[in-house]
């Protein structure tokens, strides 16, 4: 098993088209930064991944 291997990333471009989407615009630099360093806050990781073996219904 690969420790260090990503699975699942969000990067600037992703913020910008979501910010596009939502607001009609690019996000400043300032947003940017806004709202990279909260995006964590809000990324359930532990809960994503739960709910992807519950989903698929992996067995202990």
């Amino acid at each position: 098993m690969h420790k260090k291997k990503f699975v699942h990333s969000v990067n600037s471009e992703d913020i910008q088209h979501v910010a596009e989407q939502e607001l009609g615009r690019k996000p400043t630099a300032k947003e940017m930064k806004l709202v990279e360093d909260k995006l964590g806050d809000y990324v359930g990781w532990y809960e994503a991944i739960l709910n992807t073996i519950s989903e698929i219904k992996l067995k202990p």
